[in-house]
């Protein structure tokens, strides 16, 4: 099956968790996940319809950018460390996994002295597992603070990565659940450069439920581009 024969399936899927749950599907926003795989086959899948791409690593964005159609955004959506923030401030739309305020004030720094202002998504370990990036969940409150004296950055909203091998949806959809709620409580608070409208759950294995919990982005890799 060819890339656009995916997407075309994934988008229905998509479009049958919202019915399921009462949504309109253009609340929801496609990343297609495209991590080891070459300009060529990114190029095919843009020209198929996906407007967003996800990288999980600083190294392969510098390295395929030149190459890929710029009609897509690119996102960071994995972890990333300080250092390399400078390699891509200017080329990405969105960074998913801001785990610590140190950062969170590099990523604005960076973006400033490119003359931009970087939308960011906090990432949360809702399940507290060792090996997941993110914060704690009752961390999320002092960590907000702080940023709102960032110039630089603009929190979109919050993601999260359920375990692996959990293989109960039933606790996955308790995760996505948890970021949601979580996600109504601090949309109460006023800040200037931070708004809790996005989520960003759900990947190939679960983006349906995902969806069904409130997910606004979700990352799909091996559904659209097959099996790296």
């Amino acid at each position: 099956m060819s890339i656009a024969e995916n997407i075309k399936r994934v988008r229905q899927r998509i479009e049958d968790a919202c019915i399921r749950s009462g949504r309109n599907p253009d609340e929801i926003t496609l990343i297609g996940v495209t991590k080891t795989h070459g300009a060529d086959v990114i190029n095919e899948g843009i020209a198929a319809g996906i407007t967003d791409i996800g990288e999980n690593r600083v190294q392969e964005i510098t390295a395929k950018y030149d190459d890929i159609d710029k009609r897509a955004k690119i996102h960071l959506i994995g972890h990333l460390q300080t250092n390399k923030v400078k390699y891509i401030a200017d080329k990405v739309s969105m960074i998913h996994s801001v785990d610590s305020f140190k950062l969170a004030k590099e990523i604005s720094d960076r973006s400033l002295a490119v003359g931009r202002v970087m939308d960011i998504l906090i990432q949360l370990n809702i399940s507290g597992e060792q090996s997941k990036s993110g914060i704690e969940p009752e961390r999320l409150d002092e960590l907000l603070e702080e940023i709102q004296s960032l110039k630089g950055v603009f929190v979109k909203g919050l993601m999260t990565i359920p375990p692996v091998e959990v293989g109960n949806m039933n606790k996955t959809r308790e995760i996505f659940r948890s970021l949601k709620k979580i996600s109504v409580d601090k949309q109460s608070k006023i800040y200037d450069n931070i708004k809790m409208n996005i989520l960003s759950m759900g990947m190939s294995n679960d983006f349906e439920i995902a969806i069904e919990e409130g997910s606004t982005m979700v990352r799909v890799g091996r559904a659209i581009y097959g099996e790296r």
